[in-house]
């Protein structure tokens, strides 16, 4: 089977757009982004929505935009006296860093003109749309207002038609933005952080989201395929032509079907189309169809619309777990949070893309949108790399979790937003559940179940085919109270000594681990004596590499991996978290800044993957070689000390040898302690400089695999490696350059911590640079940064078609230079 490629989809997907430039001389159906040109500025300023105000002293600024993340980082921003007790907190303790320590607070203005070409004010409709704006929108066209949206996560649009200027002249085009302190337990970005569309169709048209294609019946043989079309501005009782072809990726013509429909009572037009031999949507397959619908009145082609979709089944099953397209799996998940560490919450598709592709490398399907709606690209991406999505709504419903939280909206805006979620989302094969919320405090209440309730039918009635989840972190509450039992999913956050007692009480006779880990770690940094712990406190702040340390509510991955693996009625997790985010700094929260990022995740804040992303790799990829030996073995001081080793493989057994010496041979064991089910442990190595070589046995005992590790020698160059060698001149890709420092034999140098400068030439532009220090105070967007274990991550941007040259410097060592290809 043809496994379809994210370029070529884009390119099919313009295509087919373009074909209603064809049909219609005029009112065509168009769309663009409105990225360039805007001017911001922070402050009040509250005439700034004026024709007249004079903004020519404002930052020239492009959309996607965070105007927090250039910091500069402080523990005043946001400082909290607060209890947080879904962590289990019950005394309100001093918060550093709970958001980041950056200044995302305050009023943002953004302002720019924009012109619709030959604007027909009687034969068009105009909206604009915000892929999302942190938040509480307030826009204004022409110095009116249009409309106000407050969830900084929601797509949202309003119609402006009847606002524009009908001579087709230049707009004016103002948003206002406002985030208040305490209003988030994460960083959440701030300002015009997705992107914002104009779109223009004709009068009589298909609305946003006004299409819903599913496969009620799918084969290997045949896949039913169903399509409901929305038309805005016609008469009830018209008659309407509608032609709907599925086209596959390669532009061919697999089924077609033309009849003639009324439009009676509010019904869309619905038509049932066959495909025969469907390619099936997977994590493995991500094969997708566009469904490209002509809608005609009297003969006259009035509008033109395509939707991508893709055929795939999904089952959930008591006792027997999910089944995709009739196979069992289980959730190899993790959940993300929206920032993209140095770019902050800005969307960028190949920074986005890189994350999906860096866990999709470790063999996680899946992924939750922790705790909020995601951006666009994302699920997208997911569409077409091949990635199942939970998409997640609320962290907080009618129950504050923050002072200025989404409490103080949900009466009136919650089901405004999860039916923009739904809709936004629902023809996406990637997505397999929806998710009404995370951890809420609602959940404890003796009403929650109503709420639960209230939500679950709106995503029912939005989308008949997915069940709905929640994270629930208060087991007890919600087995008693009527609150699990009232959900689709039952999704537990963490409590794997509960999954037992839940399956047994519960009628859907299955447990999902919405959430699961929340092991801590920090790149590079190990700890002794080591141990397993909860809740450790270091010097340093930073939590041990060992990947032998979780939070006081939480555990060690083997734990899940474990009950995935022995029980058929669990339908696998989703991991606290695939990558490091802004914010959340525990166990660092309480009166310990500098810390100020969360330490959870399997990949760190510069996108360098810790020692705990190859053991899930050596579960989670079993097909795929994985052969990792840590710590690092440079140990001055530490000689003649046990300096534990362990090992992350898919084989069943290792011998370990130091300087040549045998250590003896380690068997994976499952009627050990978990740690022993998973990992190989040489508990008891004395440190001695020099080689350490680990070699790899398969299930008949032969030799698979060797892999050596050296103490590295003194610093001597700087090593600059592209992830990629070329890169698209397309004003967005992004190219990320590993920095390493390394001895003579490029080795590298694991404890230093020099800084480093940069400097980029040529085709490109310095963009940021990250090293995954939880408690690093650098600002991203200065061409120079410490080293964090040796290693970070430099970003630049491609301006023009040309070389790019990259160059670092630092005291005492060999410059690094690298050049990459702008195409």
């Amino acid at each position: 089977m043809k496994i379809m490629r994210t370029p070529f989809v884009i390119s099919c997907f313009l295509f087919l757009c373009s074909v209603s430039t064809v049909l219609f001389a005029q009112n065509v159906r168009k769309s663009w982004t409105l990225e360039d040109d805007w001017k911001f500025s922070k402050g009040t300023q509250e005439e700034a929505y004026a024709m007249d105000f004079d903004d020519d002293d404002w930052e020239e600024v492009t959309v996607p935009h965070d105007w927090a993340i250039y910091g500069p980082f402080d523990e005043s921003h946001d400082l909290q006296i607060v209890a947080v007790t879904q962590n289990g907190e019950k005394v309100a303790t001093k918060k550093t860093g709970r958001t980041g320590g950056l200044p995302y607070m305050g009023v943002g203005w953004y302002r720019r003109t924009f012109e619709v070409p030959d604007f027909d004010p009687d034969g068009q409709r105009v909206k604009l749309i915000f892929d999302g704006a942190m938040s509480e929108a307030q826009v204004y066209v022409n110095g009116e207002k249009v409309g106000f949206w407050p969830y900084g996560y929601n797509t949202f649009y309003f119609d402006v038609t009847d606002f524009l200027n009908a001579d087709g002249s230049l707009n004016q085009l103002a948003v206002r933005l406002e985030n208040k302190e305490q209003s988030s337990r994460w960083y959440p970005g701030a300002g015009l952080y997705r992107n914002v569309h104009v779109l223009v169709t004709p009068k009589t048209h298909v609305p946003v989201w006004g299409t819903f294609v599913t496969t009620p019946y799918v084969s290997e043989a045949y896949a039913s395929v169903n399509i409901k079309t929305e038309l805005e501005q016609v008469a009830e009782g018209t008659d309407v032509s509608i032609e709907t072809l599925i086209l596959d990726v390669k532009g061919e013509v697999v089924a077609r079907k033309e009849n003639v429909q009324r439009l009676n009572h509010g019904r869309p037009l619905e038509q049932f189309l066959t495909v025969d031999n469907p390619h099936m949507w997977s994590p493995e397959t991500p094969y997708l169809y566009f469904a490209k619908s002509v809608i005609s009145i009297d003969g006259k082609k009035v509008d033109a619309f395509t939707t991508r979709f893709g055929i795939r089944k999904i089952d959930f099953i008591a006792d027997k777990g999910f089944f995709l397209n009739g196979q069992r799996r289980k959730f190899q998940g993790v959940n993300l949070h929206h920032d993209l560490g140095p770019l902050g919450a800005a969307v960028n598709r190949s920074a986005i893309k890189r994350q999906l592709q860096l866990m999709k490398d470790m063999g996680a399907d899946a992924i939750r949108t922790s705790h909020n709606m995601p951006a666009p690209e994302l699920v997208e991406l997911c569409d077409e790399m091949g990635l199942m999505v939970m998409v997640e709504s609320f962290d907080e419903w009618d129950v504050a979790k923050c002072k200025n939280g989404y409490h103080r909206f949900f009466d009136e805006w919650a089901e405004k937003d999860l039916v923009n979620m739904v809709r936004h989302y629902r023809n996406n094969p990637s997505v397999v559940m929806w998710s009404i919320g995370n951890e809420v405090p609602t959940q404890c209440s003796a009403d929650g179940y109503k709420v639960a309730k209230f939500l679950q039918d709106i995503c029912h009635r939005e989308d008949p085919t997915r069940l709905v989840t929640a994270g629930m972190d208060r087991i007890s509450c919600v087995l008693d109270n009527g609150f699990a039992a009232m959900i689709d999913v039952t999704g537990f956050n963490y409590r794997t000594h509960r999954y037992q007692e839940g399956y047994e009480k519960l009628p859907h006779s299955l447990v999902l681990g919405s959430e699961t880990g929340s092991t801590v770690s920090s790149r590079g940094v190990y700890h002794f004596p080591v141990e397993k712990v909860a809740q450790v406190i270091h010097e340093d702040q930073q939590s041990s590499a060992y990947g032998l340390e979780y939070c006081s509510w939480s555990n060690l991955p083997e734990d899940d991996f474990a009950l995935a693996e022995d029980y058929d009625w669990t339908l696998g997790q989703f991991v606290w978290t695939g990558f490091d985010y802004l914010g959340e700094p525990t166990p660092y929260d309480t009166d310990a800044w500098p810390n100020h990022s969360s330490m959870f995740g399997i990949v760190d804040l510069a996108g360098i993957p810790k020692d705990r992303y190859y053991l899930y790799k050596s579960v989670w990829k079993p097909e795929e070689e994985t052969l990792h030996i840590l710590p690092h073995w440079n140990w001055e001081g530490r000689e003649g000390e046990q300096t534990p080793v362990f090992v992350y493989t898919n084989y069943p057994s290792a011998e370990l040898f130091i300087n040549g010496k045998s250590q003896g041979k380690k068997t994976k064991n499952k009627e050990g302690n978990l740690q022993e089910r998973y990992r190989l442990m040489w508990m008891d190595v004395v440190y001695e400089p020099g080689e350490v070589k680990v070699i790899a046995y398969d299930d008949n005992g032969n030799k698979a695999a060797e892999k050596l590790l050296h103490t590295a020698g003194k610093a001597h160059h700087i090593k600059l490696i592209p992830e990629k060698e070329k890169v698209s001149v397309d004003g967005k890709e992004l190219a990320f350059v590993r920095v390493q420092v390394v001895d003579k034999k490029g080795r590298v140098c694991p404890t230093d911590q020099r800084s480093l400068s940069f400097t980029v030439e040529g085709a490109g532009n310095f963009k940021a640079v990250a090293n995954g220090d939880p408690t690093s105070l650098e600002l991203f967007h200065k061409p120079h940064m410490r080293v964090f274990n040796g290693q970070l991550t430099l970003i630049v941007s491609p301006e023009n078609v040309g070389a790019i040259q990259l160059k670092a410097t630092g005291k005492g060592l060999k410059k690094g230079e690298v050049t990459i290809d702008a195409y």
